[in-house]
């Protein structure tokens, strides 16, 4: 088994008598790209920062690169990489500019910095634009170019904090590979996002809400242990309204709301659809389409969440 990069035990932030991050433990591998997945305000920021010995701990511990995060921040900031949710770039200055001063702030001297601009510039997809203020580039552009800039330094770990905010679904599958590239290298890769869709290219994922783990596992681990009965997509001319129909049923084990269409889960599916196309169509909503369909990441996440709510009410989360 390869060593772990990232240890974390009870690791736990609060400010004031607000629990931001609530005793979380996990492990991540050298070489894994390691999802750590939630909605906005789970808690999934203050924990990198953590990790990255920008905040330090209420309580518990963590290592990274074998380094303690609060005793030895600075050594934990040397081995690492980390790309913020704004990208970390200066608007003002040239492609090649960027990269020339985080070369420096990483203490390379001039040969490397020129060596790695041309890896980093071919791997952002940038020919021909080192003089072009980065301002002026497409967000997807950016984007590589602020991922190159986070590991000018060769770190052993990269932290991507939302690193696919406001990028186009092309760009965020280019963005997706290049992680995967880094990975294959041996780079360690945690990344924090909120599309529970990125989750699929991770190797293993951890799931948070109101500042504690509710879920680890393999993708394929997740659904298996979480959705183990049929899931049914709904098509409905009034979503919403079937959504709360199907809400009152005893025998719907689960519904929620995705774009114009509902996921329900139910016991059989045979049964499922004879009783929804029944109920729907009683209260003149008859369904346009009834189809089994593979459970998401975000068809696990929203029933552990439902499944929390209702054993002990709604925790309260950090960001």
């Amino acid at each position: 088994m390869p060593e772990d990069s990232i240890e974390v035990s009870d690791l736990t932030k609060k400010f004031g008598a607000f629990t931001a991050v609530d005793r979380i433990t996990f492990n991540v591998a050298r070489g894994e790209v390691f999802g750590f997945l939630g909605a906005n305000g789970a808690g999934k920021s203050t924990t990198i920062r953590m990790l990255c010995g920008l905040l330090t701990p209420t309580s518990g511990a963590a290592r990274v690169a074998g380094f303690d995060v609060a005793r030895e921040p600075e050594r934990v900031k040397a081995h690492i990489g980390y790309m913020s949710q704004r990208f970390s770039l200066y608007d003002d200055l040239s492609v090649e500019e960027n990269i020339a001063f985080f070369g420096g702030i990483y203490g390379l001297d001039r040969g490397r910095i020129a060596a790695k601009a041309a890896w980093v510039v071919k791997m952002a997809g940038l020919e021909g634009k080192e003089k072009a203020l980065t301002g002026s580039l497409a967000t997807g552009w950016k984007q590589r170019l602020a991922l190159g800039c986070a590991i000018l330094h060769d770190p052993r770990i990269v932290f991507l904090d939302e690193p696919t905010g406001g990028v186009d679904p092309a760009a965020r599958r280019r963005f997706w590979e290049l992680i995967h590239d880094l990975a294959e290298g041996g780079m360690t890769v945690f990344v924090t996002t909120h599309y529970l869709d990125e989750a699929e290219y991770c190797h293993r994922v951890m799931l948070m809400h109101a500042g504690a783990i509710i879920a680890g596992g393999s993708p394929q681990e997740l659904k298996a242990t979480h959705m183990k009965q049929p899931m049914l997509e709904v098509e409905s001319d009034q979503p919403v309204r079937a959504m709360e129909i199907l809400q009152r049923q005893p025998w719907i084990l689960g519904v929620s709301l995705f774009g114009s269409s509902l996921h329900a889960s139910v016991a059989d599916e045979a049964d499922g659809r004879r009783r929804i196309a029944a109920v729907l169509g009683e209260q003149g909503l008859p369904p346009q389409r009834i189809e089994r369909i593979m459970p998401s990441l975000e068809d696990v996440f929203i029933r552990l969440i439902e499944d929390r709510t209702r054993e002990s009410g709604a925790p309260a989360g950090g960001s």
